[in-house]
């Protein structure tokens, strides 16, 4: 049988994407087949696009996967003899970033640690864009200590995908929160609890006098120093994304940093856990934790959405939907 996809045979722009029709995959015995419903978009997509050096260590002349996406949301229609957890029927979503990516498709075989069960009161679209992101925000904010009530939380980049969970999730835990992105996504921060927002074009965090006990941030491009010298006399710098020199100075010079003083500094090498995705889960049915969507494309037009998130302008997250024919 046949399903349609988003594939690649090289590296380069969204350009590279194909819409076309592919074998529909059969579950291995400790596989789950899942028909897609939700998908988004994330930077890792763009990464594995283009072809970044670290992606290249894994596939140096093309892609080693050739249909990209990790976050979905569908529903279980087959299932492999080993399988245990879910049966056909079920709501699911999951994160395919460790399991060979995928999502951008019809179907997709996913081994059963990837998913957890949909919340009934969730739509598919929403759940699209809990997982990797989520994970990667509750991996952050608690990889050296618990946050307690009252600290302060500065997440820079904070109106993407990562940040919208982050601000959200550091708010449910008692923190203080300052969200720092462009002047048109300050509405949307405040509107998901974030107590502070900070126009980056305007103010430079790192030298407003202000200090910090944690920050998270999204869109490094300042020198570790000036992140050091927003820090209180325990704080924690903790790094996502950003330029290519802020990541190697976080890589290699938080660790000194961090030996040598109170304040600790780098890339956590904590993994994402499940249990994590079913706590942010939890959140989201209680009502604590809202998924935020700023647009909507099909699954044709998924090129169309990685350039829109190219462009950094997204408030939250970019959802590709896939029609159930």
């Amino acid at each position: 049988m046949k399903m349609k996809a988003i594939i690649r045979t090289k590296y380069g722009s969204p350009d590279v994407l194909q819409f076309k029709e592919v074998e529909k995959p059969i579950p291995k015995d400790n596989e789950v087949l899942v028909k897609v419903y939700a998908a988004s978009v994330n930077v890792d997509d763009l990464e594995h696009l283009r072809g970044t050096f670290a992606v290249r260590l894994i596939g140096p002349l093309k892609p080693k996967y050739k249909i990209l996406g990790s976050d979905i949301a569908g529903r279980v229609e087959a299932v492999g003899r080993n399988i245990q957890q879910f049966q056909p029927g079920d709501d699911i979503f999951g994160d395919l970033t460790d399991y060979g990516f995928g999502a951008f498709a019809e179907y997709v075989c996913v081994p059963e640690d990837a998913l957890v069960l949909k919340p009934v009161s969730m739509k598919f679209e929403e759940a699209a864009t809990v997982t990797s992101r989520a994970a990667i925000a509750m991996r952050y904010l608690f990889a050296k200590r618990k946050i307690e009530q009252g600290q302060k939380v500065l997440v820079n980049g904070a109106g993407g995908g990562v940040g919208t969970f982050a601000v959200q999730i550091a708010k449910y835990f008692g923190a203080d929160v300052t969200g720092v992105d462009s002047a048109e996504k300050l509405d949307m921060l405040r509107s998901i609890g974030a107590d502070h927002v900070i126009d980056y074009t305007k103010e430079d965090f790192t030298r407003n006098g202000q200090i910090y006990d944690l920050i998270i941030d999204v869109a490094a491009h300042h020198s570790i120093l000036d992140y050091k010298r927003a820090l209180s006399s325990t704080g924690i710098y903790l790094i996502v994304g950003g330029s290519r020199t802020a990541i190697l100075q976080a890589l290699f010079i938080g660790p000194l940093i961090s030996m040598t003083g109170s304040k600790k500094m780098g890339i956590p090498m904590k993994p994402s856990k499940r249990e994590d995705l079913v706590f942010v889960k939890e959140l989201i049915e209680s009502g604590k934790v809202v998924p935020v969507i700023d647009r909507r494309y099909s699954l044709s037009e998924t090129a169309k959405a990685l350039r829109y998130l190219e462009e950094g302008k997204q408030r939250g997250k970019i959802v590709i939907t896939v029609e159930q024919n």
